[in-house]
């Protein structure tokens, strides 16, 4: 017999570690003094350990904990939301699709090569230079990359399930394929797209910063991972410590997402391998 999702410590830690990530974020505005972030000349690109300054400064002599802290926020924001936006666009398309005839599907596959024919980051970097800089122009780029793998994912469980007993069951019974796919599909392939979508938030981060190292997303002097990195890269030869501070934190949150994702897809294939066992 399984342990209960709760009692397993593989998924236990970075489900704690991300609830621990997400309110370290929602409360950096609240907490942090404004002087942790101003500059000061005589301060400048300190090493981490410093007196004062446990992660060392920037270039401006401003603080990297507290930068970090408060970056956070924009940082996270701007990999969990296109996430979830792309989740719900592409649970559409990809449920449509699935129930749908030939013409949907086919409409739906030729439209998603169209967009896995250009890079994602060149897609993305493509849709942000259309508006301003900022973090409503990153959420809307990483949007439109991530929403046909999501797409695909959903397309392809709904193809995998359209044809078991229960589905056949609803619609001899007169249900609509809009009821069919509500209240019957999704609930069956909900935790594979869960898992799916969680994995690619670290995906997301990373885009994000890169991004914003562009200069195309969020731009100093708010802080975020990206736009940090991109302040410190001058001084990366001179004083390397501060400079990859907020380059280890972006992987750090990467990785971390990308265990989470992992995990879930390895609890859901192990919950799921015997109930298709009693189907055949």
């Amino acid at each position: 017999m399984t342990r209960p999702w709760r009692r397993d410590p593989r998924l236990l830690v970075p489900l704690s570690l991300t609830a621990v990530l997400l309110a370290v974020a929602a409360a950096a505005p609240l907490v942090i003094p404004g002087q942790a972030t101003a500059g000061s000349l005589r301060e400048r690109l300190l090493d981490p350990g410093s007196p004062g300054h446990l992660l060392g400064t920037d270039a401006q002599g401003r603080d990297l904990l507290g930068r970090l802290l408060l970056g956070a926020g924009p940082s996270l924001v701007g990999g969990l939301l296109p996430v979830l936006t792309a989740t719900v666009a592409g649970t559409v398309l990809g449920t449509v699709a699935g129930l749908g005839g030939r013409v949907a599907a086919q409409l739906l596959l030729r439209a998603l090569d169209v967009l896995y024919a250009f890079p994602g980051v060149l897609l993305a970097i493509a849709v942000c230079s259309l508006f301003r800089p900022g973090l409503a122009a990153t959420v809307l780029a990483l949007s439109v990359v991530l929403t046909p793998a999501v797409a695909r994912v959903v397309f392809a469980e709904v193809r995998r399930v359209r044809t078991s007993e229960h589905l056949q069951a609803a619609r001899v019974s007169g249900a609509g394929w809009l009821a069919v796919g509500a209240l019957e599909v999704l609930p069956v392939i909900g935790p594979v797209v869960l898992a799916y979508a969680s994995s690619l938030v670290g995906l997301a981060v990373v885009y994000a910063a890169g991004l914003s190292f562009l200069g195309l997303g969020v731009a100093p002097p708010a802080p975020e991972w990206g736009a940090m990195v991109d302040e410190l890269r001058p001084a990366l030869f001179t004083h390397p410590l501060p400079a990859l501070v907020p380059a280890v934190t972006v992987l750090a949150v990467s990785v971390l997402f990308n265990v989470l994702g992992e995990t879930l897809r390895r609890r859901i294939a192990t919950a799921d391998a015997p109930a298709r066992v009693v189907r055949r």
